[in-house]
């Protein structure tokens, strides 16, 4: 099976297309978030403010990547523990974020506002930084910059492969690709 060419942000029309299980190659526009993001981006809700940008239709990578070297744009760039996040997630997805990746489970909470919300969770596979860190091809402090690599960036990707874990429908390949491999 080969992959599925996405451009980021991801059409709604593209998005409910998804299957669980389907190898999929972004491109576009994503944004980065970790732990210490979501926190104050959820506390910035909380206290009724604007988030420092807008996840309207938006894909948010779980990652904190390192310092680039010389001559690269970025350093390596792998996923971290998706589940991390999980307590912040449903209050992006209400807001219209469509698209997550990282690696791991979700919890049922998130994936069912998925489900509400139509948004897909991509994986990409953990120890694969510096092969990620290669589809990227710009890089940009968008807010928390005192936070480091845990700062908010806009990443500008070409190719980036990842599976879609759960779908707009709340399929979770963990739990079908187990039962189909058994």
């Amino acid at each position: 099976m080969s992959a599925i060419h996405l451009m980021n942000p991801i059409s709604e029309q593209e998005l409910l297309k998804l299957k669980a299980g389907d190898r999929v190659l972004l491109s576009g526009t994503i944004y980065t978030a970790r732990d210490a993001a979501h926190k104050r981006m959820f506390e910035a809700l909380e206290r009724g403010e604007e988030l420092p940008f807008d996840v309207k239709g938006q894909t948010i990578y779980y990652v904190g990547p390192t310092p680039s070297k010389p001559g690269h744009v970025i350093g390596s760039a792998g996923p971290t523990t998706s589940g991390r996040m999980d307590k912040y997630t449903p209050s992006l997805l209400d807001l219209g974020l469509k698209g997550m990746i990282g690696k791991g489970y979700r919890s049922e909470e998130v994936i069912e506002s998925m489900k509400k919300n139509k948004a897909v969770y991509f994986a990409a596979i953990g120890g694969s930084g510096a092969l990620i860190a290669r589809t990227i091809q710009s890089v940009e402090v968008v807010a928390y910059e005192d936070l480091g690599p845990e700062a908010i960036y806009k990443l500008t990707i070409k190719d980036f492969p990842a599976v879609v874990i759960v779908d707009s429908e709340g399929n979770d390949w963990y739990k079908i690709g187990k039962l189909q491999f058994q």
